[in-house]
Order: C-alpha cells, then sequence, then structure tokens
C-alpha cells in the first residue's frame, strides 16, 4: 500500500511540472528590456491561452530564437469563442501535431508591422504552416483573413506580435 502511494505521489508531482503553467517556469524579463516573443506573450493579460497552445503544441523554443518573425496572436476571447470544445480537444497530446499546424499559420517568417501590413492590402503572405493568409485593410483596421488586429506592433527581440480577434484555421 506504501509503495503505491508514493507512486501515485511520484506521478502527481510529475504531472504538476508538465502541466505547470509556462509562466512559472520561465521568469519574466526586466520590463525595461525587451523580450522575446514568448516572454512578451507570456506577460502580456489577453494571450494566456495562446501561451498555453504554444507549450501544448512544443513551439516555445522555436519563438525564442533569434530571428524575425510576425506572430498574429490570438486573445484568450478569440479561443474561447471556438466551438465548445474544440480548444480542449486541441490540446491533447495526440492533436499536436494538427495545434502546430494552426499555430504556424499565425506566423509569418520576417517583421511585418501594421504600417507594412497596410501596403499589403489585398496580398497574400506565406505562413510559417505552408500556406497563404491574405492582408487586407478595411475602414482603417488591418485584418488577416477575417481576423481583425486589435493591438497592433507589439515589438520583440525577435520581431513583432499583432493581437488578432480570431484563431486563423488552415485551409
Amino acid at each position: 500500500m506504501k509503495k503505491q502511494k508514493i507512486i501515485v505521489t511520484s506521478i502527481l508531482l510529475v504531472l504538476s511540472f508538465i502541466f505547470m503553467p509556462i509562466s512559472s517556469v520561465f521568469a519574466a524579463p526586466n520590463p525595461s528590456t525587451p523580450a522575446d516573443i514568448v516572454y512578451t506573450a507570456i506577460n502580456h493579460k489577453e494571450l494566456k491561452t495562446f501561451v498555453s497552445a504554444l507549450q501544448a503544441a512544443g513551439l516555445v523554443h522555436a519563438l525564442e530564437v533569434d530571428g524575425s518573425f510576425t506572430v498574429f496572436a490570438p486573445t484568450d476571447n478569440a479561443f474561447a469563442s471556438l466551438p465548445t470544445g474544440t480548444l480542449k480537444n486541441l490540446l491533447k497530446p495526440e492533436n499536436k501535431e494538427n495545434l502546430n499546424d494552426i499555430l504556424l499559420y499565425h506566423v509569418f517568417n520576417g517583421k511585418v508591422t501594421a504600417q507594412d501590413a497596410a501596403k499589403l492590402n489585398g496580398q497574400e503572405i506565406d505562413m510559417m504552416n505552408g500556406e497563404k493568409a491574405k492582408i487586407s485593410v478595411k475602414d482603417g483596421k488591418v485584418f488577416i483573413n477575417d481576423a481583425e488586429v486589435v493591438i497592433a506592433d507589439i515589438n520583440t527581440t525577435n520581431g513583432i506580435i499583432h493581437v488578432i480577434d480570431t484563431v486563423l484555421m488552415p485551409k
């Protein structure tokens, strides 16, 4: 009986580290120092679900490396607007590949500011998952596919984040 209790306790301890919020795994940088995409997202109040999805997909390290990326990060409300059960299903380990594809559909290899995006009105850009997304400007607002950029130009050390109001779904 004691051996079973030790095994159960050990399993629970391991699981607590696996499912620990990413913000408690990584120390936040000095607020006056620019941070990479992941640290910036961790510290943004509307991107907690996005960060959890990055962790579940194994993409945290990919967005910490040096480079110049544009991330169209959906808000927590955007994830909450997905059909019931969709997010929970995507976060399961057996759906990691599908989640990875969806998240990489939110990343462009290169830095595109809102001003740059406005110049791309009507054009498609190649996302990191290999599919294209359309940039458009309507009534002075920038959109990627049907998602509106609600917060633009969050600069990071390795790119830029635009917060969007909808989760982009690849075809």
